[in-house]
């Protein structure tokens, strides 16, 4: 089956360009003019991933944002967001509240549906057989379970990645920059500020298991190699 992608923006003209652009590149849109909609297509529908603008009509993208990782049934579902190019506090909102990724309007079509690859590709596991079990905390990588103290923990796709990462280089030190490269397959580091809020988001989430995770000041972080 093709991948659904559901877009959630008011701009006609976009929504009809963008989903040209992803029905040739193998995927099936799904649209939504407001949050309301948007938010039902999502519970609805359960895409593979959310391009989800966030000034819309009815209720804005950071609320259906929040909705969405609120809900265990939707709150793996990666979110890119799109957002104006001066609104950085909503793009530091919208990773806070668990986007996956942003693109800053405007934004070439070609890059989005690239954009959209990769996050999806970084959603799938890459190993069929492997479980990790350090100390408190156990991660399924092909099931995409995280558990803490036998308890299972609701992590985004990007977050479980970027656990994964960590976790499978324990005592080794990761740039930011290795790791917007290997977690959200970015050739060149745009933006090292992305891996600290998702990091601060992982370390609440995760709970007594933050204590595994060590930021090395200046350089980026490491999983404690004696855990």
């Amino acid at each position: 089956m093709k991948p659904k992608i559901l877009i959630v923006d008011d701009e006609p003209d976009a929504l009809e360009v963008l989903g040209f652009k992803l029905r040739e590149a193998g995927f099936a849109p799904i649209f939504a003019a407001d949050g309301l909609k948007g938010l039902a297509a999502v519970r609805a529908e359960r895409p593979d991933l959310v391009v989800l603008d966030l000034m819309l009509p009815e209720l804005d993208g950071l609320e259906v944002c929040k909705f969405m990782r609120r809900d265990p049934a939707t709150a793996g579902i990666p979110v890119l967001m799109l957002t104006a190019k001066a609104a950085e506090m909503d793009r530091v909102v919208g990773l806070e509240l668990g986007a996956d990724d942003y693109v800053t309007k405007p934004y070439s079509p070609r890059e989005l549906v690239l954009r959209i690859r990769k996050l999806l590709k970084r959603t799938k596991a890459d190993d069929a057989t492997e479980q990790i079990r350090i100390g408190t905390l156990m991660v399924d990588v092909p099931r995409h379970v995280a558990e803490v103290e036998g308890k299972a923990v609701t992590l985004t796709a990007t977050e479980f990645n970027l656990l994964v990462a960590l976790a499978k280089r324990r005592g080794r030190v990761q740039s930011r920059e290795r790791l917007l490269q290997d977690v959200w397959g970015y050739e060149t580091a745009i933006d090292t500020r992305t891996v600290d809020t998702h990091m601060r988001r992982l370390r609440e989430k995760i709970g007594p298991a933050a204590d595994y995770l060590e930021t090395i000041r200046g350089v980026g972080y490491r999983f404690k190699a004696g855990s």
